[in-house]
């Protein structure tokens, strides 16, 4: 079973910027995916990249804000957010596709790390 850990949350004010990390227990080839979900809000899907890094695809909510990447010789993917909003507030996922490409369902998931908060205050 593959692992996740997240990293890099925390508290920042409207404006700033934080930069998601998560590392996977293993090499992984598969797509992965930045997720989110907010108090009584469903989890939904932020960005997702390719296993090559070279296909993207990010939520209309965040686009052109945040920047998803990931680095395979490290087995580790990344969120960089810029320009927060306190609607970026929620608690923040990563998770390993079964699939190719840029998935953006959440049943096309099959690992989860266990989260990160982000809150952006106004």
């Amino acid at each position: 079973q593959v692992q996740l850990v997240e990293s890099g949350g925390g508290l920042v004010q409207a404006g700033g910027s934080l930069r998601l990390s998560c590392s996977v227990s293993r090499r992984t080839l598969h797509a992965m995916g930045w997720f989110r979900q907010a108090p009584g809000k469903e989890r939904d899907i932020v960005a997702a990249i390719n296993r090559s890094g070279g296909s993207t695809y990010y939520a209309d909510s965040v686009k052109g804000r945040f920047t998803i990447s990931r680095d395979n010789a490290v087995n580790a993917v990344y969120l960089q957010m810029n320009s927060l909003k306190p609607e970026d507030t929620a608690v923040y996922y990563c998770a390993v596709s079964r699939e190719l490409g840029t998935p953006a369902a959440i049943g096309q998931y099959a690992d989860w790390g266990q989260g990160t908060q982000v809150t952006v205050s106004s």
